[in-house]
């Protein structure tokens, strides 16, 4: 393993911003206090610090040019995400959350400190020929914080030629990368179903529509639509998440109510999944009788890593962590991601840094391991070395 020196040196005050971070977590749009303290840093170290985008979003940028290289200059973007999420820590640690009913279960509070020991050494040394933008990213968790800041004008602000994100992962060793090119999360869609039966009593279900019947009806029939209606080489989960419907032992109510998600990693596949969904839920309905109304959202597209920039995601790591600590054949998860919202704007790549044994991400005993901070931070500067020489 080779770290940057210096950065390994300054761990304890990474470890100490990510521990501050860690005690003050926010939720989606509403990271405003963590939006000023990675302010305050990044004015303290010399970066210049653009107003605010998308809300509580922060962008710093460092210019060099390093040498006598006079070739027109590259500029690439780093992004990390900055919110937390709406539950309980259960971890014991000193410096828990001290903020009720939220925690840093998914450890942007490490990737924030991980950003920002390599923005502190890049605006130090400026050994580079281009910008660096520092991309400090809102409302990753469900609330799709990269399309608000491809909405509000990321990419014409501030141009890039390619923009790469990191997250920690539990379960991969630590001192290890998993880079694949390709698509690495899926899609994420949801769906919320009212079927509108006919209500009435228990004992006489002949009088009515059964909305709980069509219900069961619906819950199975959906399952074929991944392994029926779509090619098995496309993967595909369709999972209901959330059944409703009654409230007395001896009512048949008039309504049932069906939620789920829809995940895939093919962008025709997610198109042409609501149409079936939608053929199938009015196909059941009419055939009892009753009606159906369907709401079907595409929060968040597939996370896709361009060819040319994840070998550049892997010369960095390898630079890092060598050879035999970079995973190429590590599965695409059928977990979401919202980086994958700026990746439909510019080419990229998005890793995951191993973060050892421990809980799982959304755990309320997930635990951010320090160990990997020098980690991450070395990896962030040698891609700005490598592509920006």
């Amino acid at each position: 393993m080779s770290l940057i020196a210096e950065i390994v040196e300054n761990k304890e005050v990474l470890e100490k911003w990510r521990h501050h971070l860690h005690a003050i977590p926010e939720i989606a749009f509403d990271e405003e206090k963590t939006a000023q303290f990675v302010e305050q840093k990044l004015a303290s170290f010399g970066v210049t610090v653009h107003p605010r985008i998308a809300g509580t979003g922060v962008v710093g940028s460092v210019s060099a040019h390093f040498g006598d290289n006079n070739k027109a200059s590259k500029s690439i973007a780093l992004r990390a995400d900055l919110d937390a999420l709406p539950m309980v820590e259960k971890t014991g640690l000193s410096y828990c959350s001290t903020h009720s009913g939220m925690m840093h279960a998914c450890g942007h509070d490490g990737h924030v400190a991980m950003l920002l020991g390599a923005a502190q050494y890049l605006s130090q040394h400026r050994n580079f020929n281009g910008t660096v933008y520092f991309v400090f990213q809102p409302a990753e968790e469900n609330e799709g914080g990269g399309r608000a800041l491809v909405e509000q004008g990321f990419f014409k602000k501030f141009p890039i030629d390619a923009i790469y994100g990191m997250h920690n992962w539990p379960g991969l060793d630590a001192g290890k990368f998993a880079i694949r090119s390709g698509p690495v999360m899926a899609a994420y869609d949801v769906f919320d179903i009212s079927i509108n039966g006919k209500g009435g009593h228990a004992a006489t279900p002949h009088n009515t529509i059964d909305p709980i019947v069509i219900a069961g009806q619906m819950i199975t029939a959906l399952q074929s639509i991944s392994s029926r209606q779509c090619n098995p080489q496309d993967a595909v989960v369709v999972s209901i998440t959330r059944v409703h419907a009654g409230d007395s032992y001896n009512v048949i109510p008039e309504t049932a109510h069906l939620s789920g998600t829809v995940r895939t990693f093919n962008h025709q596949v997610q198109d042409e999944i609501s149409s079936q969904l939608e053929q199938l839920v009015k196909g059941i309905c009419e055939a009892y009788g009753a009606t159906a109304d369907i709401d079907y959202q595409k929060r968040y597209p597939a996370t896709i890593n361009s060819a040319i920039e994840t070998e550049n995601a892997a010369q960095a790591a390898m630079e890092v962590v060598g050879n035999a600590n970079i995973i190429r054949d590590n599965p695409p998860s059928m977990g979401s991601e919202d980086f994958s919202f700026l990746l439909n704007e510019s080419k990229g790549c998005y890793v995951s840094i191993g973060n050892g044994e421990g809980a799982s991400l959304h755990n309320p005993y997930y635990h951010f391991n320090d160990d990997i901070l020098p980690i991450g931070a070395s990896y962030w500067v040698k891609m700005v070395q490598q592509q920006l020489r």
